[in-house]
């Protein structure tokens, strides 16, 4: 996989827990090689001022009409809302956002009581630790259980899908 991260800027973005993040491209000026898998994290203003961001909402348009999978993790999924991509989708959310969620967007299928949904090409997770387990989700989808079970023993994590509080459909 080539991975890279990509921003509104070019300078580099300070995380809520202070780390720095340094974006690969910017996708209001860059030629940014093609995405297969666009993840969209949690991040500070994913209920406020992003929601208003045109450019980022048209980006994200954009790659999802491009991209084979989807993924958000926390309050991503205000973001994946709010671009209108997950019209007719089921998906989650972190635990103390679905009532805003449902509040701000009452017409989609937030749920509540799984961590991660698998929707065609969407995965969201209620993020924290289980955004590892979306991604070993997806991993299993696309590499199969063997590999999802390697990666997760690299990185410590007993995994079973069976075992999460999940929920597939259109696969």
């Amino acid at each position: 996989m080539n991975v890279f991260t990509i921003a509104n800027t070019d300078l580099s973005i300070t995380t809520f827990e202070g780390m720095r993040i340094l974006p690969d491209y910017n996708y209001l000026k860059d030629q940014i090689p093609k995405i297969d898998i666009l993840v969209i994290p949690s991040a500070e203003h994913h209920l406020n001022t992003d929601l208003e961001d045109k450019a980022m909402l048209d980006f994200v348009k954009k790659i999802n009409k491009e991209a084979q999978f989807i993924t958000s993790h926390c309050d991503g999924a205000f973001v994946l809302a709010k671009a209108g991509v997950l019209e007719d989708k089921v998906f989650t959310t972190f635990p103390n956002g679905i009532d805003a969620m449902r509040e701000m967007f009452p017409k989609l299928d937030v749920k509540k009581e799984v961590l991660i949904v698998h929707d065609g090409k969407y995965i969201t997770s209620a993020g924290g630790a289980k955004s590892f387990e979306a991604a070993l989700c997806l991993c299993e989808y696309l590499y199969g259980k063997e590999i999802a079970q390697s990666l997760a023993g690299g990185l410590v994590i007993d995994w079973d899908l069976k075992e999460i509080r999940h929920l597939i459909i259109n696969n």
